[in-house]
């Protein structure tokens, strides 16, 4: 090898360099898209979840709650909210409790508007959350309560 290092051989490693990462930035995308349908539960998209969605969007849920990390940090993430709140057997009769008696009125506590949903709504909402608290999301939330 040549005791110099040289423009073109300096050019050579960059245009070498980028092709080589290019190729690794399809290949991940690649695998990202074969994965996703079964990381996404996507399968188990019925009329009530996206019904439950539309509430969620309606009422800019995301303005305040997080879910899966993404949205506001003024309350509590609601990714793993199905499962901390009782599962198949206690959430709904938990959502429809906690939906019907908002604002709790706690001084110094932040407050959840009542937005008088209708039970077939808050049952919607409630679906969509359980079909959101099914995404594999590699550990997300870090702690129980999210």
């Amino acid at each position: 090898m040549s005791e110099t290092f040289t423009k073109g051989m300096a050019r050579n490693i960059y245009f070498g360099g980028s092709v080589f990462f290019f190729l690794i930035f399809l290949a991940l995308t690649y695998h990202t898209e074969q994965t996703f349908p079964a990381r996404s539960n996507q399968d188990l998209l019925t009329e009530s979840v996206v019904r439950g969605k539309g509430i969620w969007e309606r009422n800019n849920c995301i303005g305040c709650h997080t879910l899966l990390g993404e949205g506001a940090y003024f309350a509590p993430e609601l990714g793993n909210v199905f499962t901390r709140r009782g599962g198949d057997e206690g959430f709904k009769p938990f959502l429809h409790a906690w939906m019907k008696m908002q604002p709790l009125g706690v001084p110094g506590r932040r407050a959840m508007p009542q937005f008088n949903l209708s039970d077939q709504e808050v049952d919607d909402m409630a679906e969509f959350l359980k079909w959101s608290s099914k995404i594999n999301t590699n550990g997300w939330p870090p702690n129980k309560e999210g």
